[in-house]
């Protein structure tokens, strides 16, 4: 058995601890100082190798909820933005241009996910694009990726039809072979607006994941009323497919435009239903009524969406950036809302990415954060350094420094 001793941190800034790790999950928390050293006995036993914390303040590793890892261009020579500011017209635009950047590949991949370790992202759901001149390729990329890695970002897959999917014939058969092969969630994109047959699309994405027995991301911009009729429609098949607990809606951009009445209807139906949210915070969005969703089960998840693409050059892989984004977007100033701003970003992730223990306790997988800071809202405001990563026991990260 491998064994890790991180000594002497804050967990979420609190009291220090030794931190005591065992084949990739923390098998022991104690008192600083009592955990003994590399090689000798304390209270949690011996260990092969010792890892100083200096009092830093210690994190669950990040989980990003939302992320396009296939296709960015990160690592590579600049690329100017181009295309319609559009939904349609950027899409157009990456079929076009794609190809020439060579997206999807494994060195694409792989450089965002080494990105995401940088700053302290241990897990990751990620939508990758399926369609009929891609195929399942993106996938393969993805995956191969991670394996590069070693596993220390845990994947998780959204097979994503970001080219539509009833107007492009074939590709809910690729969805179908993509859940058969790994996919934990198959995508949509817009039912009303780009494939204009909103019923009809989620006939076909409800068939499968009842079916294959995978959950449904669904990517919503539409604002206004059409939007809120696609989260009623989206809420009413999954209560009747019995599929609670495994809809996810990502972006929702209507919901916190919504009449307050209204609003709040909505909030209790999601609820009702099961679905989740991810979000990216933009900065032009309406905030979302997060106190309602929290108060409804309406779980919330943060991510980074696409990071220097062909639809945005902006993005860098920090989710604490997007986290502070949510708290500015939203007016969090309060050291309780702050903290839960950290919180989205890190425990609250877990059920995007299907785990049941994801902190600094035992039974939890070995994914921590380092960082020279007082306490969590520190932490939110000012986007310290990542000084130590460890990501399924795995060091990955010293004195600010990638090791893989």
């Amino acid at each position: 058995m491998a064994s890790l001793l991180l000594a002497d941190v804050r967990p979420w800034g609190g009291d220090t601890v030794d931190v005591t790790i065992v084949d990739g999950v923390i098998s022991d928390l104690s008192p600083a100082g009592t955990a003994g050293t590399a090689g000798t006995a304390g209270t949690a036993g011996t260990v092969d190798e010792r890892v100083e914390g200096r009092g830093l303040l210690a994190l669950p590793g990040f989980v990003n909820a939302h992320a396009h890892v296939d296709k960015s261009w990160w690592g590579q020579p600049w690329v100017s933005y181009g295309g319609r500011p559009t939904t349609q017209g950027r899409i157009a635009h990456e079929r076009a241009e794609r190809d020439k950047y060579g997206i999807p590949s494994v060195k694409g991949a792989t450089a965002v996910l080494r990105e995401f370790l940088r700053h302290g992202t241990t897990a990751t759901r990620t939508h990758v694009d399926v369609d009929l001149g891609v195929g399942l390729r993106g996938i393969a990329a993805v995956l191969e990726a991670a394996a590069d890695l070693n596993g220390a970002v845990e994947v998780e897959l959204v097979a994503f039809p970001q080219d539509g999917v009833l107007r492009r014939p074939g590709v809910l058969e690729l969805l179908d072979q993509a859940a058969a092969e790994g996919a934990t969630s198959i995508g949509g994109l817009d039912p009303a607006t780009i494939d204009r047959d909103p019923v009809g699309q989620l006939d076909g994405l409800f068939e499968i994941a009842v079916r294959r027995g995978v959950g449904i991301d669904l990517h919503l911009h539409d604002h206004g009323d059409l939007g809120a009729f696609q989260y009623e429609l989206l809420a009413d098949r999954t209560i009747q497919a019995g599929l609670q607990g495994k809809v996810n809606v990502s972006h929702g951009f209507a919901l916190g435009e919504l009449a307050p009445a209204r609003r709040s209807e909505m909030v209790e139906l999601l609820g009702t239903a099961g679905i989740s949210w991810t979000t990216v915070a933009p900065a032009t969005s309406a905030p979302l009524p997060f106190r309602e969703m929290r108060a409804a089960d309406v779980p919330i998840g943060l991510g980074t969406d696409g990071i220097r693409d062909l639809w945005s050059p902006y993005g860098d892989g920090d989710l604490l950036q997007i986290a502070r984004g949510f708290a500015r977007l939203h007016g969090l100033r309060t050291d309780e809302d702050l903290t839960y701003a950290v919180e989205l970003a890190t425990t609250d992730g877990a059920a995007f990415v299907h785990r049941e223990n994801h902190g600094l306790t035992v039974g939890a997988r070995a994914d921590i954060v380092l960082l020279d800071a007082e306490n969590a809202p520190d932490v939110l405001v000012r986007a310290p350094r990542r000084e130590t990563v460890i990501a399924g026991g795995q060091v990955v990260v010293r004195d600010g420094l990638l090791q893989v």
